[in-house]
């Protein structure tokens, strides 16, 4: 088997924990991250200066998005809102010795642009996917629907991280049904910081560990 170089992080929705995850997957692995395509930096932070604090990692393992737009959009409608498209074409990996975090907009179907949806740029990229879901009520459906939209596209998926409150039995069937590794699972984390992200990265398996 050929190790990756490294995964693409996804999640079940918007607002499920991403950013979090992959900061302690850059922590735990002493990985680069990546963004791909951000949106919504009229209303918030960007997601690289937070994984950058919050994964203590050094600013050159940090690139740069390709494409960055300020509505809390789908990239394809933020795109469209400053009269811009966005293409397949325009992603490459970036070239690095270390693993590499790439960080997903979004859910797995959101657009990326007309016909274009997230799961074709995890395709162009070919790094399996670590899923992102919280522990609570509804998550075995939108776990399970994702890992089956992913692996009806040919995605290969490394495995499922939970974030919140512990919840066995949730893991226990998203697990079994998905039939799918649970990675790690990431409690609330507060205050949101280096030493809580490096105390949650501690439970991740190491990077030799997790694609072996």
């Amino acid at each position: 088997m050929t190790t990756p170089s490294g995964v693409f992080v996804t999640g079940t929705d918007t607002g499920v924990g991403k950013t979090v995850v992959s900061a302690c997957l850059v922590r735990a692995w002493h990985a680069d991250y990546w963004k791909p395509a951000q949106t919504g930096i009229a209303t918030e932070t960007a997601d690289t200066p937070v994984v950058a604090m919050l994964s203590g990692a050094a600013a050159g393992r940090m690139h740069p998005p390709r494409h960055i737009f300020a509505q809390p959009l789908s990239v394809e409608a933020a795109a469209a809102a400053e009269g811009t498209r966005v293409a397949l074409s325009d992603f490459a990996l970036p070239r690095t010795p270390r693993p590499l975090v790439v960080e997903g907009a979004g859910g797995v179907l959101v657009p990326i642009a007309s016909g274009v949806l997230m799961v074709d740029l995890m395709r162009l990229l070919g790094l399996p996917v670590v899923l992102v879901a919280r522990t609570t009520l509804g998550t075995i459906n939108h776990t399970l629907l994702s890992l089956e939209a992913l692996r009806l596209r040919g995605i290969s998926i490394l495995g499922v991280v939970l974030v919140g409150l512990p919840n066995p039995g949730n893991a226990e069937a998203i697990a079994r049904h998905g039939a799918a590794r649970i990675l790690a699972q990431v409690p609330p984390l507060s205050p949101l910081c280096v030493a809580s992200v490096a105390a949650a990265s501690a439970s991740f398996p190491s990077w030799q560990v997790a694609t072996a």
